[in-house]
C-alpha cells in the first residue's frame, strides 16, 4: 500500500516530513477525501447564501434542510453496503413508495374499524409491519442476485418497475391520509420536534460520547502498541467535534414555532399571548435524530462487527474472500435485506411528513441516494466506502435542491445540475484511485 508508515509497538513519533498541512493531517489522521466534502459543502452554502440574499443560511432553511435530508441519508448508509460490495440498488424509491402506501392503507384503513383511529399501538403495528415487509422484499431481491447470478443492476431495475407499479395498484393511484397522529412525529413539524432543553441535553451528551470515544481509542491503541496521536491532535478533534455538535444544536434551536400554531400551542396550555409573540425553539427534529441514530449503527456495523469485515473484504476481492470462508452469497442478502428495512425506516419517515401515502411517493430517491453514497466517497468499483461521507453527501444533495428551490430555478435544470454533480463525483473517485495506486 503506498504512503505505508511503519512503526515500532511502542512508537508514539510519527513522520514530521512535508508541510505544516501535510504533517497536520497526518497527526489528526483527518480524512482527506471528507475535509475535502465540508469545504465543498461550505462553498456550496456561502454561494446560495450570496446568490439568495441571504436566505439560505437561515435557522428555518437549515432546519427544514436537516429534516428534508434524512429519509435519504438513511438509505445512504444502506446503500454504502451495497455499493462497496460492487452491486447497486436501483429500486431503493420504488420500494420506499410501496411500503409507505402498505403503511398508509394500515393506519387509514385496516386498523380504524378493528381498533380505531389513534390507538396508541397503530403506529407500532404500522411501523413493524412496514419494515417487515421492507426487509423481505430486499432479502428477496438479494437472493435473486445471489443464488440465480442476475445481475443487481436487472434485479432491481425489475424492483424499481414492480414495486412503483405496486404501490399504484393498491389503490388505483389514490392517495391516503390522514396518518396516525403518533406516526406523524416521526416526519418532524412542530409537534415532531423534541424542543430547546432536550435538543441541549442531546448535544451535551454527543459531546461526551465524543469525547470518551476519543480516550477509549487512546487506551485500546496504547494497550495494542500501536502508533499514538499527539495529546494535542486528540484535544483538537474533541474541540472541533463539540463546538460542531454545539453550533448546530445552536442552529436549530434557534428556528421557533410559526405564529399560527405558537397561537395554537399557548390556548392548549393556558399561556397568555405576550405583546411580542411568543418564541417557542423547535430544537431537533424526530427525524433527524433517527437519521443520526441510524448512522451511528450502521457506522458501528461496518467498523466494529465480522460483517462489516466481510463486506469490505468482498468488495476488496470478492474471490479471495470467497477462498477464505466468508459465504459471500448469505451476506449478499443480508446487505439487500438490511437495505430493505432501511428504505421502510426512510417511507415511514417520507410518509409522516407528507401526513399522507401516495404511489409517486420516493420517484428519482434512487438517484439521490445512490448519488449520496458516490459523493460521500463510496467508490463504484467496491471496497471503500463510510457511512460519515454517504451522510454528508445526502447533505449535500439536499442544499443543492434546497438552494435551487430558492432561486426558483426549474425541475429541469435542477435535475441537469445533480446529474452533472453526480458525474463529477464519480471522476473524482477515478481521479483519487488512480494517484493512490
Amino acid at each position: 500500500m503506498a504512503n505505508t508508515t511503519i512503526a515500532t509497538p511502542s512508537s508514539s513519533v510519527r513522520q514530521t516530513q512535508g508541510t505544516a498541512l501535510q504533517r497536520f493531517l497526518q497527526a489528526t489522521e483527518i480524512d482527506t477525501r471528507l475535509l475535502g466534502m465540508i469545504a465543498a459543502l461550505l462553498c456550496i452554502w456561502l454561494g446560495f447564501q450570496y446568490f439568495t440574499g441571504g436566505l439560505f443560511l437561515t435557522p428555518r432553511n437549515l432546519w427544514n434542510l436537516t429534516v428534508q435530508a434524512a429519509s435519504v441519508s438513511v438509505m445512504a448508509t444502506g446503500m454504502v453496503l451495497v455499493i462497496v460490495t460492487r452491486n447497486i440498488d436501483l429500486s431503493v424509491g420504488s420500494i420506499l413508495g410501496f411500503v409507505g402506501m402498505i403503511m398508509g392503507i394500515i393506519q387509514a384503513l385496516v386498523l380504524p374499524p378493528l381498533i380505531g383511529f389513534d390507538n396508541p399501538f397503530t403506529w407500532i403495528i404500522a411501523l413493524t409491519v412496514g419494515i417487515a415487509l421492507g426487509t423481505a422484499i430486499g432479502a428477496f431481491q438479494g437472493m435473486i442476485i445471489a443464488f440465480l447470478n442476475v445481475p443487481a443492476f436487472i434485479v432491481t431495475l425489475g424492483g424499481l418497475l414492480i414495486w412503483r407499479a405496486g404501490a399504484f395498484l393498491l389503490l388505483s393511484g389514490a392517495t391516503v391520509a390522514p396518518m396516525d397522529s403518533t406516526f406523524r412525529l416521526m416526519g418532524g413539524g412542530a409537534e415532531g420536534s423534541i424542543g430547546a432543553t432536550a435538543s441541549w441535553v442531546v448535544g451535551i451528551i454527543a459531546c461526551l460520547v465524543i469525547v470518551a470515544s476519543i480516550i477509549n481509542s487512546r487506551k485500546q491503541r496504547k494497550r495494542f502498541g500501536f502508533p499514538l496521536r499527539p495529546m494535542w491532535a486528540e484535544c483538537f478533534l474533541s474541540t472541533v467535534g463539540c463546538v460542531m455538535v454545539l453550533v448546530a444544536v445552536w442552529v436549530l434551536n434557534s428556528y421557533y414555532m410559526p405564529v399560527n400554531l405558537a397561537k395554537k400551542y399557548a390556548e392548549a396550555n393556558n399561556i397568555p399571548w405576550p405583546e411580542g409573540g411568543l418564541q417557542i425553539p423547535l430544537g431537533i427534529a424526530i427525524p433527524v435524530l433517527m437519521a443520526v441514530g441510524i448512522a451511528i449503527a450502521m457506522s458501528f456495523l461496518t467498523t466494529r462487527t465480522r460483517f462489516g469485515r466481510y463486506v469490505f473484504a468482498i468488495g476488496g476481492n470478492p474471490e479471495a474472500a470467497e477462498l477464505a470462508g466468508i459465504k459471500t452469497r448469505w451476506v449478499t442478502v443480508r446487505i439487500f435485506a438490511l437495505m430493505g428495512a432501511l428504505c421502510a425506516i426512510a417511507a415511514a419517515i417520507s410518509t409522516a411528513r407528507l401526513n399522507a401515502a401516495t404511489n409517486g411517493q420516493g420517484t428519482l430517491d434512487e438517484l439521490y441516494t445512490i448519488a449520496a453514497a458516490v459523493i460521500g466517497g463510496t467508490s463504484l468499483a467496491g471496497g471503500m466506502g463510510t457511512i460519515s461521507g454517504a451522510v454528508l453527501g445526502a447533505i449535500v444533495m439536499q442544499s443543492l435542491q434546497s438552494g435551487m428551490v430558492l432561486l426558483r430555478i426549474d425541475t429541469p435544470l435542477q435535475n441537469i445540475v445533480i446529474g452533472i454533480v453526480l458525474v463529477m463525483a464519480v471522476w473524482l473517485d477515478t481521479v483519487y484511485r488512480g494517484r493512490a495506486k
